[in-house]
């Protein structure tokens, strides 16, 4: 549980990061050394978000699970 936790805390500061960055982009024009730093950070934070679903993932923590959207069934239903 806390594993999602965390997931869903870094992505929500991944989506305040793009927002600050728009926000200074908007205040400051084009040449922003803050709206710079700002896509920096949400970089960062997605490479280390990538790399904490990938070791969750091996640590067997995260389990993936498919969309059943039937395709398979009625493929294997139909006869050839």
């Amino acid at each position: 549980m806390i594993t999602k936790t965390v997931i869903i805390f870094v992505f929500i500061l991944i989506i305040a990061s793009l927002g600050m960055a728009l926000k200074y982009l908007f205040i400051d024009g084009e040449r922003s050394s803050r709206t710079i730093k700002a896509l920096t950070l949400r970089i960062g934070l997605s490479l280390a978000l990538f790399f904490l679903l990938l070791l969750g993932y091996q640590a067997g923590i995260l389990h993936p699970h498919g969309l059943n959207t039937g395709i398979n069934k009625a493929q294997s239903a139909t006869p050839r």
